[in-house]
């Protein structure tokens, strides 16, 4: 790699979409890795992650949302199997639920009980685990 150059890992962020009532918003990836995930995705050049996960969002899953608070930044080189990614999660609640849609990259889009989530991609399971614990540690 030539001098000034620098490789790193490529911004995303993902969100924990969560209504008490009806749980967790997970779409089902429509493009490789398949399979069920916390609605995400890259965050643009010039764009904050508050303003990208918000467009995410709205994206894949047809909701506004506020976010609630911080669930933790997620680093792992081999979360993602495309390439090294850095996840910043954040929770959230939907204004409006009954909107929710599938949209952009997501086949699906449905709320699961937190009590009976499918098998997931990347490593959504041990993100939903520490939002379940109440616990953002740093990774």
């Amino acid at each position: 790699m030539p001098a000034g150059q620098h490789r790193n890992p490529a911004p995303t962020v993902d969100l924990v979409i969560y209504d008490p009532a009806r749980g967790v918003v997970l779409v089902e990836r429509r493009n490789p890795p398949l399979g069920w995930a916390l609605p995400g995705g890259f965050v643009d050049y010039g764009e904050t992650c508050e303003a990208a996960a918000r467009r995410e969002a709205k994206e894949e899953t047809g909701l506004a949302v506020v976010l609630t608070s911080l669930v933790g930044v997620y680093s792992d080189p081999a979360r993602d199997p495309r390439g090294h990614t850095l996840s910043v999660v954040y929770a959230a609640q939907a204004h409006n639920p009954e909107a929710l849609a599938a949209g952009d990259d997501a086949a699906r889009a449905l709320f699961f009980p937190l009590d009976a989530l499918p098998p997931l991609a990347f490593d959504h399971a041990r993100i939903l685990g520490d939002f379940m614990s109440g616990i953002a540690r740093l990774r």
